[in-house]
């Protein structure tokens, strides 16, 4: 018998595309489904106009970060928004991206990698483009790739960055710092066709001038290393509206790059970015049914261990409004606190959410903005991994548009 079986954590997400169809809005598909397990709403217009926004607006290439939502209806819209290039992170999202799209630029970054997925991205799904940010790592990748320059390898370095202002700050897991990246450039160079340096300054950042600042040391990296670089690559990180945050537009983080960018002087190379927030954030949203009411205190079907994560410890502020298919609710309004289903008490989203001082056990409650990170980090803690998923024609629930396409007006 073999002992070794491979079990997804979590349930697939049961989609219900007859009812979009038939039933393309988030409130008419309530009063018929009636859910009582969480209802993930995709809005794929939102995230193909936001995707179209995003490559037309920014000055290089523009690659989805896939970790931010690998649903395939998601990845199918990014790619009808003009996206051809995705930010991989594992065997999984290599090939999930390579089933949907055998033509798509695929680029394998995650700095730590098995020496098994190494092997499997190169010679199964024809990835050339590796990140890396330790010696250890480069001998890895030329090890299992068995490549060089000729067979087309591409090779990224991956820059530490100090401690940002970022709302979640990513400078303490991957990076070498400057001296280390100068050699590491160095020892790439005779190995790679494509020779990159990459960083991060943070996801949901709202400063532009991080990214310059990222760029003035990229710079002097660069020339002390006295190699030529082909790709500068600046990650991700590009923010999007929430309740309590309105970023600049994309457009003033674009102009501070593509002018950063310009000052280092590097001939023939070219730009690159990894967004996913701005991207796909406002093309998603959950409808939770409330089953208990406490006060001030609602208890709804999901949670931190769900598709609320961000809701939980990080106390991200997210849109919502109350569903109820019978009857008015209240104008007052009231300041709420959610508790996720399972029985941990850390499975608490503080908010506040704001609803009609009325609502009650039955009621429905839409939370936006959860395109990101939300379906993507469910668990099946406690059993609860059940929920279904539809696509509607809703416009995103901040404004009508995302970060992203505002960047065309700014």
């Amino acid at each position: 018998m073999d002992l070794l079986r491979a079990r997804a954590a979590v349930a697939p997400l049961r989609r219900d595309l007859d009812a979009a169809t038939a039933l393309p809005g988030v409130d008419s598909l309530v009063a018929v489904a009636r859910p009582e397990e969480p209802m993930h709403c995709l809005r794929p217009a939102a995230i193909a106009a936001a995707s179209a926004a995003f490559v037309q607006g920014f000055p290089g290439e523009t690659l989805y970060a896939v970790k931010c939502n690998p649903e395939p209806a998601v990845l199918r819209a990014v790619w009808e928004g003009g996206v051809r290039h995705f930010d991989c992170a594992s065997a999984a999202e290599v090939s999930l991206v390579r089933t949907m799209f055998p033509e798509a630029g695929i680029h394998f970054m995650h700095p730590v990698k098995a020496r098994s997925a190494i092997r499997e991205a190169w010679q199964r799904h024809g990835v050339r483009d590796f990140v890396l940010d330790t010696a250890e790592e480069l001998a890895k990748i030329l090890a299992e790739t068995g490549a060089g320059a000729e067979q087309g390898l591409g090779l990224f370095v991956r820059l530490a960055l100090p401690r940002g202002v970022a709302r979640y700050d990513l400078s303490g897991k991957f990076g070498a710092e400057a001296a280390e990246a100068v050699a590491l450039l160095r020892a790439a160079r005779p190995h790679a066709a494509r020779l990159g340096l990459h960083f991060h300054v943070g996801s949901q950042c709202l400063d532009p001038l991080a990214w310059r600042r990222a760029l003035e040391l990229a710079g002097t990296v660069i020339r002390a290393a006295g190699v030529a670089v082909e790709v500068v690559d600046v990650g991700g990180g590009f923010p999007v509206a929430y309740p309590d945050v309105t970023p600049p537009p994309l457009g003033a983080f674009f102009a501070e790059i593509e002018a950063a960018f310009e000052a280092l002087d590097l001939p023939g190379a070219t730009l690159w970015a990894e967004p996913g927030r701005a991207l796909v954030a406002g093309g998603g949203s959950v409808v939770v049914q409330v089953q208990q009411r406490r006060g001030g205190d609602l208890y709804v079907n999901d949670g931190v261990y769900g598709s609320l994560s961000d809701a939980g410890a990080p106390g991200f502020h997210f849109p919502c409004r109350l569903i109820r298919p019978e009857g008015e609710a209240s104008d007052r309004m009231q300041a709420f606190a959610f508790f996720g289903p399972t029985c941990d008490s850390a499975d608490r989203m503080a908010g506040p959410f704001w609803l009609p001082e009325d609502v009650r056990e039955g009621d429905w409650i839409e939370i936006g903005q959860l395109g990101a990170y939300g379906a993507c980090l469910r668990t099946a803690f406690n059993g609860f991994d059940r929920a279904r998923l539809v696509e509607v024609r809703d416009p995103p629930m901040l404004g009508g548009e995302t970060g992203a396409a505002a960047a065309i007006a700014a």
